[in-house]
């Protein structure tokens, strides 16, 4: 019986269970995945620990994977049984053996892409897509920063900023991070703790700021980032990881130099078959092309997932955690 896991309460790492449960056969619409890799987010840590409410309890984890299809249900096209997909959907299941998944949130996974490397990409590298691409289109010669610059998504963000011609400034919580993130990317990086942000920042960019600030860390940095911007910069908050960012009086965006704040999410930008496509080729491309490394930092067989989250929230991790079958 294939084996998944989930949780019955909102917890620490100890709530997460190992069951037997079988999928049964893919409805119409749906296509069945038996996965070889899948993805460790942060998202998971919100869904666990009831940041992000979960539909119902018990529920499973995970939001990205990789493949191969072993059934179709009626009226599937364009997929075939045998091949290689990996995808991302809102609905938490990808910490399993085996899952039925709508056909239409599948993409198939190219030549010189490992199972690994696409289970790391659907939701990290889907992310950064549409933060550079889509909610401030980076140009050459943008300076940016980026938060966590060494994590999952942070290190595909840097180097694909990077390669449009942007200067990036990223922000790590170690000197062994700091190396990783210089490799990856940034031309400058600042230590969160050793390091004042503000101050750092101005200096690297002349008194000026950033055009765009990638905060995914949330309540601990959220003020220091809006300090960061240039005159009519733009915020984009797009995680927790320390704790929902502050309340804000719009009043301080004006203050600050009439400042953009967004608080965007991944499902709004690839919510039609037509934008998810557009985005993995262009994602796929950059990888192909050698402009990103998808960087597996660590992984863990799938029965270890609370050892994974255990690690990732005690920032232990580098760029991208998987589990693997």
């Amino acid at each position: 019986m294939p084996t998944t896991i989930r949780f019955y309460e909102h917890g620490g790492p100890e709530v997460l269970r190992i069951e037997d449960v079988d999928p049964g056969k893919p409805r119409p619409g749906e296509a069945q995945v038996r996965h070889r890799a899948i993805g460790v987010n942060y998202i998971d840590v919100y869904d666990r620990t009831g940041l992000y409410p979960v539909a119902a309890l018990p529920s499973g984890l995970g939001r990205e994977a990789a493949g191969v299809v072993t059934a179709l249900g009626r009226g599937v096209r364009g997929f075939r049984v045998g091949d290689r997909v990996a995808y991302v959907w809102p609905i938490p299941g990808a910490y399993s053996e085996l899952r039925n998944v709508p056909a239409e949130r599948l993409v198939k996974v190219p030549k010189g892409i490992s199972d690994e490397q696409a289970a790391a990409l659907m939701l990290k590298g889907l992310t950064a897509h549409f933060l550079i691409r889509r909610t401030y289109r980076v140009q050459r010669g943008d300076t940016i920063l980026v938060h966590a610059a060494a994590g999952g998504v942070g290190m595909i963000l840097c180097q694909w900023a990077k390669s449009l011609g942007a200067k990036v400034i990223g922000v790590v919580g170690s000197e062994a991070k700091a190396e990783l993130a210089r490799r990856y990317g940034c031309r400058h990086v600042l230590i969160s703790g050793r390091d004042e942000l503000v101050a750092g920042v101005k200096a690297l960019t002349r008194g000026e700021g950033v055009a765009a600030v990638y905060d995914s860390v949330g309540k601990d940095t959220f003020m220091e980032s809006l300090d960061c911007l240039r005159r009519l910069g733009i915020m984009v908050t797009f995680g927790n990881a320390s704790g929902p960012a502050p309340p804000i009086a719009p009043l301080e965006l004006s203050r600050r130099g009439s400042l953009y704040l967004t608080r965007p999410t991944l499902f709004n930008y690839i919510s039609t078959r037509a934008e998810l496509e557009s985005a993995a080729r262009e994602l796929f491309a950059a990888v192909r092309a050698r402009k990103v490394r998808v960087v597996i930092g660590q992984t863990y067989p799938l029965a270890q997932a609370a050892d994974a989250h255990r690690d990732l929230e005690g920032r232990r991790t580098t760029g991208s955690t998987v589990l693997t079958l």
